[in-house]
């Protein structure tokens, strides 16, 4: 196996913001993906498997870099769970579409427009805040503000989920959409992972 002996690698940087970047693609698919009628979901949902799959090169990128990189930036560790949590976001997002296409889904409840609101502004804020991994400054806003989405996130869930069991829909029809909105709040549990591996992060470099 080749090892880099440079003092510090900086290219993780750059695949993080890439990473980043991926989510806010990921976020606007699952918004347009509501607004569509049900016949232009397939397309929606082949966009999001790209997208998918450009996340997990990304997340290959940093692997790869990280075992063969003698030095890193921070923590090995803390590079894998953040290479990981973006990940799994990106995977989450992708299932919810999936999932949809799948079941023939008709109608989705209005509040799942909250939830994708929700995971959209979470997406964006993750893409301003990898570029500022390089020098450790102004992080704080972002790991505070993206506990608040997540708890906000939390509130939504259980609201869809009192809809979903208030009688409006059949048994089956409740499974379906259940799936597809615990998809949606893995999501924003894993950008909640994210914004806790970044503070881990910024506190040990401080």
């Amino acid at each position: 196996m080749r090892f880099n002996l440079r003092p510090t690698k900086t290219s993780f940087y750059g695949m993080f913001a890439v990473s980043g970047d991926n989510l806010v693609v990921g976020a606007r698919l699952l918004k347009e993906l509501l607004g569509a009628d049900p016949l232009q979901r397939k397309e929606i949902a082949e966009k999001m498997r790209a997208a998918e799959h450009a996340g997990d090169d990304a997340t290959h990128a940093i692997m790869r870099e990280l075992n063969e990189s003698f030095v890193t930036p921070f923590d090995r560790e803390d590079i894998y769970r953040l290479a990981s949590s973006l990940d799994d976001v990106m995977d989450a997002m992708e299932a919810a579409v999936d999932l949809v296409v799948l079941y023939q889904i008709g109608e989705l409840p209005p509040e799942i427009a909250d939830q994708v609101a929700v995971l959209e502004r979470a997406a964006e804020l993750t893409a301003e805040a990898m570029p500022k991994l390089r020098s450790m400054k102004d992080l704080k806003e972002f790991w505070i503000e993206l506990n608040r989405l997540e708890n906000e996130a939390d509130h939504v869930y259980r609201r869809l989920l009192a809809h979903l069991f208030n009688g409006d829909y059949d048994a089956l029809t409740v499974l379906k959409l259940k799936e597809v909105v615990d998809q949606l709040e893995a999501a924003a549990d894993a950008f909640e992972h994210v914004a806790n591996t970044v503070e881990t992060i910024a506190v040990k470099e401080s």
